[in-house]
């Protein structure tokens, strides 16, 4: 059973809308009388759900990280960085690359190449060579 929705609390709707749309692709879909609006996947992928936190909620405070797919990681990373969204360092894992920021409510966002690394064995490539991080 495939992951089809997301729900994000945020105490900035608007903002959180427009940091999805504008660096990852999402396009809001609004229902009348609903307070909650989808950011739909342009790719297909899992929906965000952004929803008004309540008073009591805390912002960043979410053991969840929305992962997005992507093949150069560090080309996306500079593109948002031309665009005001600055990433952290490029992390090297087993295989691939990520870099880690948060959107405008404090949530953890992640950009990583982890589905395009080739599998170990066979005649597969050997990973990457670690990210020079000056």
């Amino acid at each position: 059973m495939p992951l089809g929705r997301i729900i994000l609390y945020v105490c900035d709707v608007e903002a959180t809308i427009g940091f999805y749309a504008r660096y990852f692709g999402f396009e809001p879909h609004r229902e009348e009388g609903d307070r909650i609006v989808e950011l739909r996947a342009s790719d297909g992928g899992a929906n965000l759900m952004v929803h008004p936190a309540a008073k009591s909620q805390k912002m960043g405070q979410s053991l969840v990280k929305l992962v997005f797919d992507v093949e150069d990681v560090e080309a996306f990373r500079a593109r948002c960085l031309e665009e005001g969204l600055e990433f952290g360092p490029v992390h090297q894992a087993d295989g691939y690359i990520f870099a880690n920021a948060k959107d405008p409510s404090g949530n953890s966002v992640s950009i990583s190449s982890r589905a395009f690394r080739q599998t170990s064995g066979g005649d597969a490539a050997p990973p990457p060579d670690p990210v020079d991080q000056t």
